[in-house]
């Protein structure tokens, strides 16, 4: 994985505002790219000090494993969440694109 390709995935996440989100396909499209399973290794392997919880699968949901800890964070921004049987997902309002 290129050290530039890494570096500007973490400044695109670090760009997005409290309360937003983008999904990881939205991540690689800003950089012209369209690896969004790529800009997913990035965060696994890098992203463990960005707002990793900011980054969300396409249909609306965070991070696999990690849906307990973004809730926290969801909450404390004030990103807005539908309820759902499966849990919840994020709205799509909360989507920012730079």
């Amino acid at each position: 994985m290129a050290e530039g390709f890494v570096a500007a995935v973490l400044e695109v996440v670090d760009s997005i505002p409290p309360g937003h989100v983008m999904t990881y396909g939205d991540v690689a499209a800003t950089l012209g790219s369209r690896g969004a399973r790529v800009v997913g290794q990035v965060m696994a392997r890098y992203g463990s000090d960005a707002p990793w919880w900011r980054v969300i699968r396409a249909g609306g949901h965070p991070p696999i494993d990690h849906e307990d800890r973004a809730l926290v964070h969801y909450r404390d921004e004030g990103t807005p969440i539908v309820l759902t049987d499966a849990g919840y997902r994020v709205a799509s309002a909360a989507r920012w694109r730079p």
